[in-house]
């Protein structure tokens, strides 16, 4: 969670509703948008 809070500006709050699975699928876009932002490519 604490990459989402990182890449997306949310709070615990924002995530308390979301299951594992939603949590999984937002923490596999955080990486993609925080490689981009740094500039790395797979």
């Amino acid at each position: 969670m604490a990459d989402l809070a990182t890449v997306f500006g949310w709070g615990p709050a924002a995530m308390d509703a979301m299951g594992v699975v939603e949590l999984m699928g937002w923490h596999a876009m955080a990486i993609e948008r925080a490689k981009a932002r740094a500039g790395i490519k797979d």
